[in-house]
């Protein structure tokens, strides 16, 4: 179990902070050959509850920020008690980021630690904020940190979100690879898109690979990064 009470933020953040009872799993991302791991991305875990359901509760109360702050802290913590040295990729809404003082004490605690080793994976929902964008993508370039654009075509993720955002990596929704090596529609579509973000400099991911053969297909295909369950589950 996380715990925040700790922490260098103000009383009013920590007390609701101090409410949540979240723990976090981690699940890779690897490179081409399936075993080299490149990141561990940080999954919620709440008590009594999904975590779609306690983002549906915390969003009907007007309280996303406070999720997102528990998982830049939360995250932070349990991936430097595991001893992980790879890169740790954190979820973040769209609609959201923490505030000034609370990213300054995000780095206060952590130091130069997380320097270059954070993948902020800006998620498919809520809404978009540029304005929350534009602090977000400051406070991760000056860190040498890196951005991501989870679930590419589900949600708000798509190719105008791609160009406003210009991540280092877009994550391909589970929509558009299941079952990529028989479908021809798929292996078309897919195969548009790696060229499309590789012109760009941006590495690709396949999320949601569930199949030896999707996976072998993928790997044809030149994409860059794998997460899914035929090769490892969240732990």
């Amino acid at each position: 179990m996380v715990y925040y009470d700790h922490l260098p933020l103000d009383k009013e953040i920590l007390k609701a902070l101090g409410e949540l009872s979240i723990d976090y799993v981690f699940q890779p991302i690897f490179l081409p050959d399936g075993k080299t791991v490149y990141a561990y991305e940080a999954l919620m875990r709440p008590q009594g509850k999904t975590v779609m359901e306690l983002i549906d509760e915390y969003a009907k109360n007007d309280k996303l920020h406070i999720l997102e702050v528990a998982t830049f802290f939360g995250a932070m913590q349990a991936y430097f008690l595991r001893g992980y040295e790879q890169k740790v990729s954190i979820n973040s809404f769209p609609s959201d980021c923490m505030k000034a003082e609370e990213a300054d004490a995000f780095y206060e605690y952590f130091g130069e630690e997380i320097r270059g080793r954070m993948i902020i994976e800006s998620l498919e929902y809520p809404y978009f904020s540029m304005e929350h964008w534009e602090e977000k993508n400051r406070s991760v370039r000056f860190m040498d940190n890196m951005f991501s654009v989870d679930d590419f075509g589900n949600g708000i993720n798509d190719m105008e979100r791609v160009q406003i955002m210009n991540p280092h990596i877009v994550k391909l929704d589970r929509e558009l690879i299941s079952g990529i090596d028989h479908i021809p529609e798929k292996q078309e579509n897919v195969t548009k898109l790696v060229l499309d973000f590789h012109s760009r400099g941006i590495l690709v991911c396949a999320e949601g690979v569930e199949e030896k053969e999707e996976f072998d297909y993928l790997v044809g295909l030149g994409i860059d990064l794998f997460q899914g369950f035929y090769l490892a589950r969240p732990a």
